[in-house]
């Protein structure tokens, strides 16, 4: 089963990684790391709404 990467999400690292997964293993030092063994994902999580109401 592979194991899964996931990231906080910024939108130009995501793209750059989603497209060219290989860097992502060379900024972790991990440059011999066969990409295609991960999904990269970025989940959305929606928060629940906070008001402050004086």
């Amino acid at each position: 089963m592979p194991l899964v990467a996931s990231m906080k999400t910024d939108v130009v690292f995501y793209e750059l990684i989603k497209e060219l997964p290989q860097i992502f293993f060379e900024l972790i030092d991990r440059p011999n790391t066969n990409p295609n063994i991960y999904t990269f994902i970025a989940p959305e999580i929606k928060q629940q709404s906070f008001r402050l109401d004086g």
